[in-house]
């Protein structure tokens, strides 16, 4: 029998099968008795509901009246108790109220608001220097994207040397004198808040035990100043306003205050922020609009709510500029005394010197007592 070759023989082809196709349905209706109840079970359970985000993400807009208008001079008056008690009440509901007659010259303000708007003509490059930043607490708000420039600028000013000279390198012509006016305007305000103090601290009715672990979270830089320029008409979109809202939410504890006391004559509505809502209102011109800080909220316990306020401009006159100062005492914690009497306590250093006097004591009279 002749010898096959190896080459002769076929190999044997590599198994590439592919496998068999997945059923397809067929168009014929089932035998199962409930077809129609498991259809509808299907139906309902496949669909996918609507969502609707709750309130607590984003407040729906209150319109309310316009909070007290608080005469500041009848707080040293006979009708101060009228008055405080007014605030007491305006500043533990919505946390905010308005404030007129206080003493502060129409020409000081007008002046500050005027040479503040210069601040915003400094270029973008030069900026850059003195943008705001974890190590910073004063300058330039940081721009992410030509939408969010067109909102609004923001420029945080506070009495810092450092701030100073950087401003005045940028700067040179303009600094010296704006900063000059909110020295004055400044120190003006904060009587203005150390006198509101006084009034809350005395119908304060009780103190919280956590304030000062509350307060130590945030560095007291003091008292320091945000410069808004609102762009005319910008706010009124809805989506503008609603970025707003959220932004200021974020961004609502940056800085540590009791007060926070706004100057936005010629605002259409004034918007108070805060994690139970939203409310708005149209405030009184020449007014100035005083909201409660987390300071403030801390040493009270929660009677005063901390609370974020805004102006908005509605109306077509061009760019408008505001200013929200954030009143922060470095004593807030020692002066603000509830009605109710301090608690008498010995701290433990002064609990160990007694101690050891009474020990001394002790050995002296039993020396005497033997030597005698």
């Amino acid at each position: 029998m002749a010898a096959v070759s190896p080459q002769s023989v076929p190999e044997k082809p590599l198994d590439f099968r592919a496998p068999p196709p997945s059923p397809i349905a067929s168009s014929r209706r089932s035998s199962v008795t409930n077809d129609d109840v498991l259809t509808e079970y299907l139906e309902h359970s496949l669909r996918v509901p609507d969502l609707i985000l709750p309130d607590k993400v984003f407040p729906r807009q209150k319109f309310i009246e316009n909070p007290p208008r608080i005469d500041f001079q009848t707080l040293n008056s006979e009708e101060s108790c009228d008055s405080v008690s007014k605030i007491v009440d305006s500043i533990t509901t919505i946390g905010c109220f308005q404030l007129v007659n206080y003493g502060i010259p129409s020409e000081l303000i007008k002046s500050a608001l005027a040479i503040a708007a210069g601040v915003f003509r400094v270029s973008p490059e030069k900026r850059a220097t003195v943008t705001r930043s974890p190590e910073k607490p004063y300058g330039f708000e940081e721009v992410h994207g030509e939408e969010e420039s067109e909102m609004s600028e923001e420029f945080v000013w506070c009495r810092d040397e450092n701030l100073k000279l950087e401003m005045e390198g940028i700067w040179p012509l303009g600094y010296s004198k704006f900063s000059e006016k909110m020295e004055t305007l400044l120190g003006d305000i904060e009587k203005l808040g150390e006198k509101i103090l006084v009034s809350l601290r005395e119908n304060c009715v009780r103190k919280s035990m956590h304030g000062d672990e509350i307060l130590e979270e945030h560095e007291n830089v003091g008292s320091v100043c945000h410069i808004h320029k609102h762009s005319h008409n910008i706010l009124a979109d809805f989506s503008s306003l609603r970025y707003d809202v959220i932004r200021m939410l974020i961004r609502g504890v940056d800085y540590s205050h009791a007060l926070c006391l706004h100057i936005c004559d010629g605002a259409s509505e004034f918007h108070v922020y805060s994690k139970k809502g939203w409310v708005s209102f149209c405030p009184d011109k020449d007014a100035i609009l005083i909201t409660a800080g987390d300071q403030i909220q801390a040493v009270s316990g929660g009677q005063y709510k901390h609370v974020i306020g805004r102006p908005v401009y509605k109306e077509e006159k061009g760019d408008c500029i505001s200013m929200a100062f954030l009143y922060a005492p470095q004593t807030i914690i020692t002066n603000f005394t509830p009605n109710l009497e301090k608690e008498k306590t010995i701290s433990l250093p002064q609990q160990f010197i007694v101690a050891l006097l009474l020990t001394l004591l002790y050995h002296f009279l039993v020396f005497v007592y033997k030597k005698f």
